[in-house]
């Protein structure tokens, strides 16, 4: 089983985290406002597949320029 570690926050730790309220609270705002909030979800989703497949993540370089570091890469300490 894969356990990422939690004890740091690292820039792909941010971005999932981003993702996660991005899709919740565009669900949530779809099913209580209006449904052109599910447009939020559903662009997450899009570039998710992006990056999956890219490796482009623009919330990434933000996240980068501001002096979040990632994780992968770096060798274990």
């Amino acid at each position: 089983m894969y356990r990422a570690r939690t004890d740091s926050w690292y820039l792909e730790r941010i971005v999932f985290v981003i993702a996660g309220v991005v899709v919740l609270g565009g669900t949530i705002l779809g099913i209580v406002h209006h449904p052109y909030w599910f447009a939020l979800p559903i662009l997450a989703g899009l570039n998710m597949l992006i990056f999956a497949f890219t490796g482009f993540c623009p919330a990434a370089i933000v996240l980068y320029k501001l002096g979040a570091r990632p994780m992968c890469g770096r060798p274990e300490a």
